[in-house]
């Protein structure tokens, strides 16, 4: 009977709740602000993270998971008993973080060769970010719980990834100027103007789909976009950040537009906040 440990980062923004109940193992993604360190999504919740982050004098940086880490966790599984570790890790062309669970496998079974038949580590890189690979790793832990395989499970995962979008609008530029990891956001010229980017990320890169005059077309083109790709009567996700008021008309647009309620509302945690801003809404869905 295979035993199945899964293991994500904090970037997914899986919910303290679901994580608890379900058993993940995510790793918290180390923040720096001034001269303290944090564990995103351990010392805070996101909405306390967002009044830490607008009043930081300067925009907090994060760190990758190193490879030693992911070493520590292969070997706590493979000594707890589990067959499988299932890995579902950021996207790769925006951290090390991924490649550093590869080397981390790597020496793993370097240092335990007896290991390779009866404990397997599958890795998978999810080019994205935030829920469109948390929520994967969510429903996947239910499968384990009904009995499903490892095999199964991680082409779940991989189908999911490979179909899923993220659509967004980040309402306030600063943070992703200044992070400078969401390259497409940081080079948008227009905001002078009013004018709003709609981004997504295309194989792990940030790609600005359209931009629309004013807050008030935000949410129309965001549920255009969904209603024209989205795989009929799919689950979809809406993404909140600080900005209630965008985040309650998105929801009530949504249902409408879309005839069923979310799968699931959540907000973003610390790391997606300081590279596109807290002050965003989006949604995810399956293509």
């Amino acid at each position: 009977m295979a035993r199945i440990k899964f293991l994500t980062d904090s970037a997914a923004d899986i919910p303290a709740a679901l994580r608890e109940e379900l058993n993940i193992q995510v790793l918290p993604f180390p923040i720096a602000m001034g001269d303290k360190e944090y564990q995103d999504g351990v010392d805070f919740t996101p909405e306390e993270f967002y009044g830490m982050l607008l009043a930081a004098p300067q925009i907090p940086t994060h760190a990758q998971l190193t490879a030693f880490l992911f070493q520590e966790c292969f070997e706590q599984a493979w000594k707890e008993g589990y067959t499988d570790l299932i890995h579902t890790s950021i996207n790769s062309k925006g951290s090390a973080t991924y490649q550093n669970s590869i080397q981390a496998r790597e020496e793993f079974y370097e240092d335990h060769p007896e290991a390779k038949d009866t404990f397997h580590i599958h890795i998978i890189d999810s080019h994205n970010y935030t829920m469109s690979y948390g929520y994967p790793v969510v429903e996947a832990a239910k499968l384990a719980a009904q009995g499903k395989e490892a095999g199964e499970i991680v082409a779940f995962i991989q189908d999911w990834i490979d179909r899923v979008r993220v659509v967004f609008a980040p309402l306030d530029l600063r943070f992703a100027k200044k992070s400078g990891r969401v390259p497409a956001a940081a080079a948008f010229v227009g905001d002078a103007l009013g004018l709003k980017p709609i981004m997504t990320f295309d194989n792990g890169d940030s790609k600005i789909l359209t931009k629309v005059r004013g807050e008030k077309n935000v949410i129309p083109t965001l549920l255009d976009l969904c209603q024209k790709e989205r795989r009929p009567d799919s689950p979809y996700l809406l993404i909140r950040g600080n900005n209630d008021v965008q985040s309650d008309k998105l929801h009530e647009a949504a249902v409408q537009a879309l005839g069923q309620e979310p799968a699931m509302e959540y907000h973003i945690g610390g790391v997606i906040a300081i590279n596109a801003g807290p002050n965003l809404v989006g949604v995810v869905y399956w293509t």
